[in-house]
């Protein structure tokens, strides 16, 4: 029985913060039924010398403070990434700062890194069962000057609590929080957050990634390109939201400013993603997220050369269930191209040969 058909009209006649409280709150019960499992082996990838059951995850944003990852993992995520999370609790931006755009199935958000801070996020990750791969994802304090310090503090913190790192330096709602994706800064942040981390697990550390903007100049992918290939991140995941607002936009909503999610986030998105593959040759693996509402656009991001991909925004207009849905999607394509995996198809694009 698909339970969002019957609440979810319900739930979108709230302002859309408040849907979303409620909805975690709902799933802090453990009264949300579980989805049923479907993780044929063709759907399961090896990265980082973790096993995912499907490359389908939860993006940031969802979870802010790691209070349901695991109830998010059994609606069918192969993996859910928390945050993202700051060392001090923060309040975030003033309300309204979220906003549906139905007309275009899209959302933007302005809510500028509110949480609980990371003490509250690691107590509850220290509490999980550890069953089920759950990243994290990092930000700073809005005033913090060293902004690599609170990197620094994240990483340490959360090391061992985590299956991957995400530095986000690319959120749109946190005042010069993008201008660290430049090179020297990106440097010497990520440098810097590698070393915590190793000090933090001299061994068994885990992955480090960083999550950048669809937004940046193709020169300033070149420089994120040579900054990954330098040995300390392990990882990329593309793409934040966007400052970008499309002329196909229809909703009255559109002109509010923040980050723009959802549907009309895809092309660009993939578009980037596509780039920084051929920027990295296929070396690092890379989280393809924005815009995702099907197997086939899933799909689309891993022949551009996503290992994995992510949603959100989606589940806002289709519910958990989509989850299942996107997994049945992708198996045909695959089965449908000839692929016995995930892994045989990624970047498969930019090969001469093709199926």
């Amino acid at each position: 029985m698909d339970y969002y058909s019957l609440v979810g009209p319900l739930v979108r006649m709230l302002d859309a913060e408040t849907a979303h409280g409620l909805t975690v709150r709902l799933l802090k019960t453990g009264l949300v039924p579980a989805q049923p499992r479907f993780d044929p082996p063709a759907l399961a990838m090896r990265l980082w010398g973790r096993d995912f059951a499907n490359p389908i995850g939860l993006a940031a944003g969802f979870d802010k403070n790691a209070e349901v990852p695991d109830t998010m993992l059994n609606q069918g995520f192969g993996f859910v990434e928390i945050g993202s999370v700051t060392p001090r609790p923060q309040p975030g931006n003033p309300k309204p700062r979220m906003f549906r755009l139905p007309e275009d199935e899209a959302v933007i958000n302005r809510m500028g890194f509110n949480n609980e801070g990371v003490e509250a996020a690691a107590a509850r990750l220290a509490a999980r069962r550890r069953v089920g791969i759950v990243g994290a994802n990092l930000g700073k304090n809005k005033d913090t000057e060293d902004a690599a310090a609170d990197y620094e503090i994240g990483a340490a913190r959360l090391a061992s609590l985590s299956d991957y790192l995400v530095i986000n330096v690319s959120s749109p709602n946190t005042p010069g929080l993008r201008a660290l994706q430049g090179r020297d800064q990106l440097e010497s942040l990520v440098g810097r957050t590698r070393a915590a981390l190793v000090k933090a697990m001299p061994s068994g550390a885990p992955p480090l990634l960083l999550k950048i903007a669809p937004d940046l100049a193709w020169e300033d992918l070149a420089d994120i390109a040579a900054v990954a290939l330098a040995g300390a991140l392990d990882g990329l995941i593309i793409s934040n939201t966007t400052v970008a607002r499309p002329e196909s936009l229809r909703s009255a909503n559109a002109k509010e400013t923040g980050g723009l999610s959802g549907a009309p986030l895809f092309e660009a998105s993939t578009a980037v993603l596509r780039r920084m593959y051929e920027l990295t040759q296929g070396k690092l693996p890379i989280i393809g997220v924005g815009g995702v509402a099907s197997g086939s656009e899933a799909y689309v991001k891993i022949r551009a050369g996503a290992s994995l991909v992510q949603l959100y925004s989606a589940m806002v207009y289709h519910g958990p269930g989509l989850v299942t849905r996107i997994k049945h999607e992708l198996l045909d394509l695959l089965t449908r191209d000839g692929f016995a995996s995930v892994a045989e198809a990624v970047g498969v694009d930019h090969r001469e040969v093709k199926p």
